[in-house]
């Protein structure tokens, strides 16, 4: 449906990738990965047409319905959350408004008589948008887009909220439901799982799972790509490379391939090395000279193997943190009850208690508004609780991460100045070395605060926290605007940590790796669950 033929693209001087091709066909699900800066968006970008290849053509069915969901959402106003999914199914949104505008000049045509080559009219014009109107679903758009809606996280007491009384966040979901209510033929889409909760997320694995269309599709949750990619299109070193098989594949497959190249090279450069040598010591003999210069001509027409880059991958040892008490936190039938606006309450959770133990790693799971947040902000006193009591054990230290620990960054800062200024004692040599663990490296690391995105504030303030001489960890979705590199090296860091954890992540990946126990918040009750993450999983009969 797509084909992407001999494409070079540059961005300034910098070549993005050179006479790349790759197709997406009916029905494929492709996940596309690279470095930060490669051109995934690019890609994106130029099949939609708001970007142009430097050489090279992009054919597109011209019958294929192409939906694009990206980070940037624009400016939503105007209409409710319902309205405006609604108004992104194209041609049958605007099918609706003449089948509507056409029964209001009906409705009006008693008051208002039409004349009998007007009525003519506007029959034609009315029968044939109800018949389009039918053959491309639009009688079951209300309900596809309640449902969509409604799965993304966004329930019937909000359908007809304004958009804009939605937070960025939630506006990006109401952006997701347009496209996927298009239902469009080819559906790309730049980060689909940014700002979505666990049970969002499951629910767009099963809504795509079932999809007939084709899928092209970054994401930086491994799982997500695992479960619906059966192809993988890698961007780097100015290439486009495709993978056949999901994200694990593409990871093992990328390694067998380097090790080929790695034996190729060496094979070349031995060979090489023996010509080279006869080329020396036979140049001045004349009774050589048809066979030295047989061999310069070999040579000059050999294809160099080059071997790409290899991405850096840094361990850096966490100095072990003080020990705490074996009780890292005592919990005695706590209660959260915030006041609203209207003067009325609402009870977050109540009665709940429990023992967080020294190196417990624990999750704290409920669907989206369950408290999750609330009880990690109690736990830190950022907020006190309503009843019940809270007391932390001997000796601990509390290092806490949410996404707000990203505005509290001085932009002004250098990312080495930032660090170095709350490690004072620290020789430069381990600031660099630390930094280096989160992927800052050579000029990086004199980019002030203000420029860098926000997985590169990110990476910043957890370097801040896990440098830090605490024993207890509590961290509030610290994987969101990372890549999958950068989750990589916070979950072997976490890992690692000699001190107790206690996170909300919608990482399953994540999860899966880290948590030893769970803490459920659900009906404003919180129950524990003594075992990995996939064991709360199987206790609770969740699929996930």
């Amino acid at each position: 449906m797509i084909h992407l033929s001999n494409l070079t693209k540059r961005q300034g001087v910098r070549t993005l990738y050179e006479n790349a091709n790759f197709h997406i066909r009916p029905g494929d699900r492709i996940g596309l990965v690279g470095p930060n800066g490669a051109g995934k968006t690019t890609i994106f970008r130029l099949i939609t047409g708001e970007d142009q290849a430097d050489v090279g053509t992009i054919s597109i069915n011209p019958n294929a319905v192409v939906g694009y969901f990206s980070q940037d959402v624009g400016d939503m106003r105007g209409r409710t959350a319902l309205e405006e999914v609604k108004a992104g199914a194209g041609r049958v949104y605007e099918l609706g408004s003449i089948i509507a505008a056409a029964e209001q000049r009906l409705a009006e045509s008693e008051e208002n008589p039409l004349s009998d080559d007007e009525m003519t009219t506007l029959m034609e014009r009315y029968g044939d948008a109800q018949l389009e109107f039918q053959q491309r679903g639009g009688y079951d758009l209300d309900a596809r887009a309640k449902a969509v809606l409604t799965g993304l996280g966004i329930g019937p007491d909000d359908h007809h909220r304004a958009v804009e009384d939605f937070s960025g966040g939630w506006k990006m979901r109401i952006a997701l439901a347009r496209i996927l209510t298009l239902n469009p033929d080819v559906l790309l889409m730049d980060e689909p799982t940014n700002h979505l909760d666990i049970e969002s997320i499951v629910w767009l694995e099963q809504w795509l799972a079932a999809f007939k269309g084709a899928i092209l599709m970054t994401s930086h949750d491994r799982e997500f790509m695992n479960r619906l990619v059966s192809r993988v299109v890698e961007i780097a070193n100015k290439a486009i490379t495709m993978y056949s098989g999901n994200y694990d594949f593409y990871l093992r497959e990328r390694e067998v391939r380097r090790e080929q190249l790695l034996a190729a090279h060496k094979r070349q450069a031995d060979m090489l090395a023996k010509e080279e040598d006869f080329i020396a010591k036979f140049a001045a003999r004349a009774s050589h000279a048809a066979q030295v210069q047989s061999r310069v001509k070999k040579l000059d027409k050999i294809e160099r193997i080059e071997i790409p880059p290899e991405a850096k991958t840094i361990y850096f040892q966490f100095a072990t943190p003080p020990r705490s008490g074996n009780d890292v936190v005592r919990l005695n039938d706590l209660e959260k009850v915030w006041e609203r606006d209207d003067g009325k309450t609402k009870r977050v959770f109540s009665g709940v208690s429990g023992t967080v133990r020294r190196l417990d790693k624990i999750a704290v799971t409920g669907v989206n508004g369950a408290g999750k947040s609330t009880l990690l902000k109690t736990i830190i006193g950022q907020t006190e609780p309503t009843g019940g009591t809270l007391a932390l054990g001997a000796s601990v230290n509390v290092g806490y991460f949410s996404q707000h620990a990203l505005d509290v960054l001085n932009p002004n800062q250098t990312v080495f100045d930032c660090v170095s200024q709350r490690l004072p004692d620290a020789s430069i040599g381990y600031v660099r070395n630390l930094l280096g663990a989160f992927l800052f490296s050579g000029d990086d690391i004199e980019k002030k605060i203000g420029v860098l995105s926000g997985g590169e504030k990110s990476r910043v303030a957890l370097a801040l926290i896990l440098a830090s001489p605490v024993n207890f960890l509590i961290l509030d979705e610290p994987t969101n605007h990372l890549d999958i590199e950068s989750r990589e090296v916070l979950l072997r860091a976490v890992q690692e940590f000699d001190g107790t954890v206690m996170l909300v992540s919608h990482d399953r990946h994540f999860l899966r790796q880290i948590v030893n126990r769970v803490f459920e918040i659900r009906d404003g009750e919180m129950r524990s669950y003594d075992g990995s993450y996939d064991y709360y999983l199987e206790k609770t009969n969740q699929v996930v």
